[in-house]
């Protein structure tokens, strides 16, 4: 299903101030291995993360979900013991290892967010054209990033399926849409957190009906 996983809303001084997880692909490996692993594990943000070994679709950058069905968080299993104490032993194995991406804090996504600011003044900076407008698209292998700069400088960003057509369409209702519920609240305030019940609630239908009956209704 061709969809639209994520938006984004950047002020014009570079902080994230919206965003909102429509439809975040679920992807998850499990595996048996046995000892001596050919995964290299290590504990990053309070997440035990694949380093090294890439293999049968579980990728660098996973996270460690469970071992033997036993949850694993914070680097510790469920049942009590550290994780990559257990993995170190021998006579546990063969172990069944689940790995996954799991969702992004809201630090994590604030953090993200405000990199774009730099890198799309960057492009601009850096364009061979005068008066480039900056980064509009990034494609990669299994999505692509649309980027809508409005004339005050706020910037509206949308994760969504690489063979979804009319982004541009899209980012521009999703402007209309922040610009009739957001900025004639009168207790919103400018640079600050968007928090206003009828523009999420219109953003969600928005993207539901994208899914449903594609561009042609928006």
């Amino acid at each position: 299903m061709m969809a639209i996983h994520s938006v984004y809303i950047v002020s014009k001084s570079g902080g994230m101030i919206f965003n909102y997880d429509h439809n975040f692909p679920k992807v998850e490996s499990e595996k048996t291995f046995n000892f001596p692993m050919d995964l290299k594990l290590e504990l990053r943000n309070k997440k035990l993360v694949v380093v090294f070994g890439q293999r049968d679709g579980i990728c660098i950058g996973q996270t460690l979900l469970s071992i033997n069905g036993t949850l694993v968080n914070g680097g510790q299993m469920e049942s009590g013991p550290d994780a990559l104490e257990y993995l170190s032993d021998e006579t546990k194995f063969p172990v069944s290892l689940r790995f996954g991406r799991t969702r992004m804090t809201t630090n994590e996504k604030m953090f993200l967010g405000s990199m774009f600011y730099p890198l799309y003044a960057i492009a601009s900076q850096i364009s061979p054209e005068p008066h480039s407008s900056g980064i509009q698209v990034l494609e990669a292998e299994t999505f692509k990033l649309h980027c809508l700069q409005t004339l005050t400088g706020v910037k509206f960003i949308a994760i969504c399926d690489p063979r979804l057509q009319g982004m541009e369409i899209i980012l521009r209702k999703i402007y209309e849409l922040y610009a009739d519920y957001v900025l004639k609240n009168p207790f919103y305030a400018l640079e600050m957190p968007i928090r206003c019940d009828l523009f999420n609630d219109n953003l969600k239908v928005l993207l539901e009906t994208i899914e449903r009956t594609g561009i042609t209704n928006v």
